[in-house]
This record gives structure tokens, sequence and C-alpha cells, in this order.
């Protein structure tokens, strides 16, 4: 069985938002910034305890961590540059 890598994570997340945004920017301005904000304290959380004391967390947790904080962003970027602009705003 393959592996997926990174970048592949990353853009399956990218497309899942744009997609949530494409049908309603206003949900998806506060899923993104919900989900968005629960990936960063977690992963925050995360760091801190690695650095205390080090645990058997695989490294491709924090990578998809950190991309899971960058998707949301990514994806309102792009929306923002294509339809220059929000509905909602």
């Amino acid at each position: 069985m393959e592996r997926i890598r990174p970048i592949e994570i990353l853009l399956g997340e990218v497309v899942l938002y744009l997609i949530i945004w494409v049908f309603n920017d206003y949900m998806a301005t506060m899923l993104s910034l919900i989900f968005g904000s629960i990936f960063l304290l977690i992963l925050m959380v995360s760091l801190v305890v690695e650095l205390v004391e080090k645990s058997k967390v695989p490294r491709w947790y924090f990578i998809f961590m950190g991309l899971s904080v960058l998707a949301p962003i990514i994806a309102a970027i792009l929306y923002v540059l294509i339809n220059q602009g929000m509905g909602w705003f």
C-alpha cells in the first residue's frame, strides 16, 4: 500500500474547503475559522507536550496538523482571489 503524500492531503483539504466556499461563503468563513483554530490549538498543545516529554507520535501527525491549519487559509485566499471579494462582507 502506498502512503499518501502531504501535498495530496493538502490539495484534498483545500478542494473540500473550496466546495464549501462556493456554496456558502459565510458558512465557509465560520467553518474555516473554527476548524483552523481547533487544528492550530491541537498542534500547539502537541508541540508543547512533545518539547516537555518526548513521545512516540510519528512525524506525519505534526505535518498533517500543520496542513490542516493551512488548508482553510489557502482555500479562503483562492476564493477571494477568484471572486474578488466575499458576498457577505
